[in-house]
């Protein structure tokens, strides 16, 4: 039986009022009733307008001029109030805080039936269905602010399905979580869509991770057109992703390093099913000749943590008796599950929050009782949230305001704003409202800001969420170059691709204690360590040891060499 359309653009052109191009441009597009499509781009290539027009935020939050028609469950979408779209289209939005309504679990998921009057025994009933289809039926009672970042995401996604919605729409889904945890939402996407044949359509940079379930088409957007339209098998065998800097899974990207041509009957979607034999003697030649990591020289302590502990409610300590020592001019991963203490140790190291034991060493001098504005002089922290950080109207002077604020000359500011904006891909912008900026934008205005300060210690709570593989690329080579003056680089991160490409060593944090403190690939190929902190093992270690290479770790070392060579020639 022939599916219907349930959202249908035809010759779909879109023009942001504040713009002069359109970012939309002859869209033509069908999402059939039923399907999973993840819609993958650059950053600004317009997919996340694409998502907004399904949703209604274009054109009812977000003006501008519409040409063409978008038909959603056959009705045209210009005919319709916001309302009514959000009764057919759910929308799961990146950061979760941005969507709750209630001060409790249950609250939040019962707002839209609440809305409709529904009857209260009804309510409860319903509520409780949808909070087992989550896995939150022990929380409905908890504040919303005592939560993880998945259980957030999953507080989101209960309170669209309680309308019973035919779309549900994922907007960077995974941005924010551990990758177990993004794992995790994942398979519940994908056990939804099968139990209520819901269309689910997911706009995310992390393609493999959403690759972990099938999927059924996947579209490419670029520049505002749609490039690409096809099953992910048929994706994986052509050149459209590499050509747009998007990046492809792992394994696939070590395949293609091997001068071996991938094809469609080779399966290539995910890593269980993709035919490893065919390129095994070409993968192993490769290797042998790929060169290995340098190793890095030791210099001396810039930041030592002496038996720190922390609570935020007397009785349940949330950083318990952890050490550790940071070099001069070394880049350091700490890595996590949500909600593991991260965050916690990087507001300890600022001086945002007082440990209730031990202390901190800056060069060899105790900074435990110095003041935030003293720290700042000398360590400067990017937020995980760029709404927590930003206080300016227009990007220059946000990117600015440090510097002001220290009585730098007006032209030393302006050379060195400009520089770090070129440096972020922010300068076309330097004179944009930050609200018209989307959050990973944002997130680059916020890392400029910190740059331009030129600290001596930088720490980054998930640099690249929501980036693309270029502005990622583009900001970690100028974290390298900032890293090669001297500069220490302290990342916390979800991205564990980051943490191989760019730190030689990981500090892993589970339940507020070190549990590990060692190579990052060792920390990615060690089971225990990968469960306990909510990690993934990279997909190139099964990569390797399908291929019959004895040395898988050194395989992934030596890719993570080569890949970072080729994307510099980006530059």
């Amino acid at each position: 039986m022939m599916k219907k359309p349930v959202i249908e653009f035809i010759n779909y052109s879109f023009t942001y009022r504040s713009q002069a191009e359109p970012t939309l441009r002859e869209i033509n597009l069908k999402i059939f009733e039923g399907e999973k499509v993840l819609i993958v781009g650059p950053s600004g290539s317009g997919k996340s307008t694409i998502g907004n027009c399904m949703n209604g935020l274009v054109p009812f939050s977000y003006k501008g001029n519409i040409q063409g028609s978008l038909r959603i469950m056959g009705k045209e979408a210009k005919d319709l109030d916001i309302f009514t779209i959000s009764k057919m289209v759910g929308t799961v939005l990146q950061d979760p805080d941005g969507q709750f309504i209630g001060l409790s679990v249950g609250e939040d998921i019962a707002f839209a039936l609440e809305n409709d009057c529904l009857p209260q025994k009804s309510m409860f009933e319903t509520v409780g269905e949808v909070s087992k289809m989550v896995d939150l039926e022990d929380y409905l009672h908890s504040s919303l602010h005592q939560l993880s970042g998945g259980q957030k995401q999953r507080v989101s996604l209960a309170g669209v399905m309680v309308d019973k919605v035919d779309i549900l729409l994922f907007d960077e889904l995974l941005a924010n979580l551990d990758p177990a945890t993004g794992q995790h939402a994942i398979d519940l996407i994908d056990r939804i869509q099968k139990e209520t044949n819901t269309t689910v359509v997911i706009i995310e940079h992390r393609l493999e991770d959403v690759l972990y379930r099938h999927v059924d088409r996947i579209i490419v957007v670029d520049e505002g057109r749609i490039v690409g339209d096809m099953k992910p098998d048929e994706l994986l065998s052509r050149p459209i992703l590499e050509e747009r800097h998007i990046r492809e899974p792992l394994y696939v990207k070590a395949v293609k390093y091997a001068g071996f041509e991938i094809t469609e009957d080779m399966k290539p979607a995910h890593l269980s099913s993709f035919n490893v034999d065919a390129c095994k003697a070409r993968l192993k030649e490769w290797f042998e000749k790929a060169e290995k990591p340098e190793k890095r020289e030791t210099t001396s302590p810039i930041l030592e943590l002496d038996h720190l502990s922390f609570s935020y409610h007397q009785g349940r300590e949330t950083i318990r008796n952890v050490s550790f020592t940071i070099e001069k001019g070394e880049m350091v991963s700490i890595v996590g599950k949500n909600g593991a203490g991260k965050s916690t140790l990087s507001k300890l190291i600022c001086g945002f929050e007082k440990p209730s034991s031990g202390n901190i060493l800056f060069a060899g001098q105790d900074i435990t009782n110095d003041t935030i504005k003293d720290r700042s002089l000398r360590i400067g922290m990017v937020m995980q949230n760029p709404n927590h950080m930003i206080s300016k109207h227009l990007i220059y002077d946000e990117v600015a305001l440090g510097l002001m604020i220290r009585g730098v000359p007006e032209d030393e500011i302006k050379k060195r704003v400009e520089n770090t904006l070129k440096v972020c891909g922010l300068y076309p912008f330097r004179k944009w409202p930050i609200s018209a900026l989307s959050f990973g934008q944002k997130k680059r205005v916020t890392i400029a800001s910190i740059l331009v300060l030129e600290p001596e210690i930088i720490i980054l709570d998930e640099p690249t969420a929501g980036q693309d593989l270029r502005h990622y690329t583009e900001i970690m080579e100028f974290l390298i170059e900032l890293n090669m003056q001297g500069i220490t680089v302290i990342m916390i991160t979800h991205d564990m691709h980051l943490m191989l490409e760019y730190t030689p060593r990981a500090i892993v944090i589970a339940n507020g204690e070190k549990i590990a403190d060692q190579s990052a690939a060792s920390v990615l190929t060690d089971s225990e360590i990968i469960k306990q902190a909510n990690l993934k093992k990279t997909s190139l270690f099964d990569l390797a040891k399908r291929a019959g290479i004895e040395e898988p770790l050194e395989f992934v070392e030596r890719f993570i060499v080569y890949d970072k060579e080729v994307r510099r020639t980006w530059q």
